[in-house]
């Protein structure tokens, strides 16, 4: 599966902006932060989950800590959009290339608005999808917010 094309954008994305960490890939699908962290023996709160959002017609995307669910009223009326929905499966792969359970922060046909839920910052090491359900990488919170070109944000 380390030849599978989204992890080889995934893999040059990472390159091409300077991230030091290695993409795992792993034995069973992680396509939710509670599987990824059981599976890497983290806590919850280190997963860093890509989620997509429909912003008025416009893909947002939103890295937020395993442990938070995301105030999409709260998100949307601080980025000033009128309503912020979860993505249809087809919306998320029209705009980042990925499937959902897999969305990496990176390695998008086009750059995609991305914001960073600020809780991330505690961790030490941080786990984020690299493009399929079974690859996934760790990454500083600094690193993250440099190599997503992302915005800090509180998401809860």
């Amino acid at each position: 599966m380390s030849s599978h094309p989204n992890v080889q954008k995934v893999a040059d994305a990472l390159k091409a902006a300077g991230a030091t960490g290695e993409i795992v890939i792993l034995d069973e699908a992680v396509p939710t932060a509670a599987a990824a962290a059981a599976e890497l023996g983290c806590e919850v709160g280190a997963i860093a989950n890509s989620l997509i959002f429909d912003g008025d017609g416009v893909p947002v995307l939103i890295l937020t800590s395993g442990a938070h669910r995301v105030d999409t009223a709260k998100v949307a009326a601080g980025l000033g959009i009128g309503k912020l929905r979860r993505a249809t499966p087809e919306f998320v792969k029209e705009h980042t290339g990925q499937s959902i359970g897999g969305v990496a922060p990176v390695g998008h046909p086009h750059q995609v608005p991305t914001y960073v839920d600020a809780a991330l910052e505690q961790y030490d090491v941080i786990w984020a999808a690299a493009g399929i359900p079974h690859s996934v990488f760790p990454t500083t919170y600094a690193e993250l917010v440099t190599i997503s070109n992302g915005t800090p944000i509180t998401v809860n």
